[in-house]
């Protein structure tokens, strides 16, 4: 079997973004897709597939190992690794198709056929009050899903917010996590991503307001580049840590690694490498004991990509869903993903478990967006 087309396929969301897709053609007719979205800059993003393209035209796609291995740099940043990622996991679709089975059988198969989701409310909340995150959060309740995230602190700026006193810059997120917390009542677990917009002392204060909204995990308060001071943190707060969604590569994953820096790290199947990287990572972890929630904001491929290597994951703790995004978002996968009781249940399909529906894919790349896309939009992931 031989690589005879490698390329991007970009369909437009939203103003936050697009998402973009790695699509490799093969001379027996079998097509393998990945998903590459949120690089930061995507026209880069596709420039380096390209470059990918002539690299790997004619060579035999199941030889994932050497191509990974030839394509690899522990100093490419993060559009480098999730252009490698992208074109990573279509090769493991295209070695699971041609087998006939799930990706999950190729890493010693599946150990839960459901995986726990988490709603990250945060992209289709438009109006950023307190009670829109609570009408947003309370909609994701009534569709099944019984854990919440939500990214509050958007007031916040490095090096020119309050950080104390009654004017201090956080305090409206805090009452947006607040109204999400009595909107949502107590058996719903509550997430907060912090964007790294803190600093050590801030993120003390702000865990302290937090307390009584019985979170169950702060993400990030602070740079993933400051172990230590996440370490403290980890160390002082009430509540559990999560953090390293950006990092690349299981070499950077160190300081996260080789002691308990957070509770939970957050490897992205875009951005870390790819599937076989996300597994390595994971194994890793289990040295201390810690948890791995693989970071997800993204389209419903990525979704499927990291199900089936999270499925075969013995500390694998939930996973992140873009929720309420789009609303042909369902329409683009064939089979169209399935999530019963906030949980995704695993394709048995070949390969990823899906492939990409036409008809969806010539509306959104022709540009034909819809204004309601447009509409729901948010700050960060």
């Amino acid at each position: 079997m031989k690589i005879t087309s490698l390329s991007p396929l970009i369909l437009q969301v939203n103003r936050r973004g697009d998402w973009l897709f790695v699509q490799i053609e093969t001379d027996e007719g079998i097509v393998g897709v990945g998903e590459a979205s949120h690089s930061g800059n995507d026209a880069l993003c596709v420039t380096i597939v390209g470059q990918f393209a002539a690299a790997l035209m004619g060579k035999d796609p199941r030889q994932i190992a050497l191509i990974r291995r030839s394509l690899r740099k522990s100093d490419g940043g993060r559009v480098y690794n999730t252009a490698l990622s992208g074109v990573e996991q279509a090769l493991w679709d295209i070695l699971g198709q041609q087998l006939g089975v799930p990706v999950h059988v190729l890493f010693g198969g599946a150990v839960r056929e459901r995986l726990r989701l988490y709603a990250n409310i945060n992209r289709h909340v438009n109006e950023r009050t307190p009670e829109g995150f609570a009408r947003a959060a309370r909609q994701a309740v009534d569709e099944g899903f019984t854990a919440i995230k939500l990214a509050p602190f958007e007031e916040l700026r490095p090096g020119d917010h309050i950080r104390t006193g009654p004017k201090a810059a956080w305090r409206r997120g805090v009452e947006r996590v607040r109204a999400v917390r009595a909107a949502i009542g107590d058996e719903i677990e509550l997430a907060v991503d912090c964007h790294a917009r803190m600093e050590r002392a801030e993120a003390l204060i702000v865990a302290e307001e937090l307390a009584e909204c019985r979170l169950f995990w702060y993400e990030e308060p602070v740079p993933h580049s400051l172990p230590a001071d996440l370490r403290l943190i980890t160390e002082t707060i009430p509540m559990p840590t999560a953090s390293a969604e950006s990092i690349f590569g299981i070499e950077n994953f160190r300081p996260f690694l080789v002691e308990r820096t957070v509770d939970a790290i957050m490897p992205d199947v875009k951005h870390c490498g790819g599937l076989l990287e996300l597994a390595e990572i994971a194994a890793a972890a289990r040295m201390n004991q810690i948890l791995v929630a693989p970071h997800n904001p993204a389209g419903p491929l990525s979704t499927a990509a990291t199900a089936q290597v999270a499925s075969t994951l013995s500390n694998f703790y939930i996973l992140e869903y873009a929720w309420g995004e789009v609303d042909w978002r369902a329409d683009l996968l064939s089979p169209a993903e399935r999530i019963e009781d906030g949980y995704l249940v695993l394709s048995q399909e070949p390969g990823l478990g899906h492939r990409l529906n036409p008809e969806v894919v010539a509306r959104q790349r022709q540009g034909q967006a819809s204004d309601a896309d447009s509409s729901k939009v948010g700050a960060s992931s």
